[in-house]
């Protein structure tokens, strides 16, 4: 439960418990507080059990972030990729214009143009066409 918290900061709340509440009410206040816990934590159980009952698939507590119950019980994998391939696309562009910016911006770093490889024939204009050698 405190897996997040070094020792100082749980001794400062401890402190301020203290402060706040007094040295009477301060066990009391701390039940309180475990029995909270320990209802929301057996709601939450009972939730995704139930949950998991009428969908007929195994949901953890993890799966009820919106996002990732509809990535994992209501899409597959072919429609995941489907619906994901316009921002991939889109991304690639955005990163190969950044790069041309970036080469175009710092002539230092810019590259000579590719030279022809063997499966390229020299057209008019000092152009190549290039194809595939294994294709033809």
């Amino acid at each position: 439960m405190f897996g997040n918290l070094n020792g100082w900061e749980i001794i400062i709340l401890a402190l301020l418990g203290l402060f706040i509440f007094g040295p009477e009410r301060l066990p009391k206040v701390i039940a309180d507080a475990m029995r909270i816990v320990r209802g929301l934590r057996n709601m939450a159980r009972n939730a995704t059990a139930d949950l998991s009952r009428e969908l007929g698939t195994e949901v953890s507590l993890e799966d009820l972030h919106p996002k990732t119950f509809i990535r994992k019980h209501l899409l597959s994998e072919e429609d995941e990729a489907q619906l994901r391939r316009p921002f991939d696309d889109a991304m690639r562009d955005v990163k190969q214009v950044s790069t041309d910016v970036n080469d175009y911006a710092n002539p230092n770093s810019y590259t000579s143009p590719p030279q022809p490889r063997g499966g390229d024939t020299p057209i008019e204009g000092g152009r190549h066409r290039t194809y595939d050698d294994d294709a033809t």
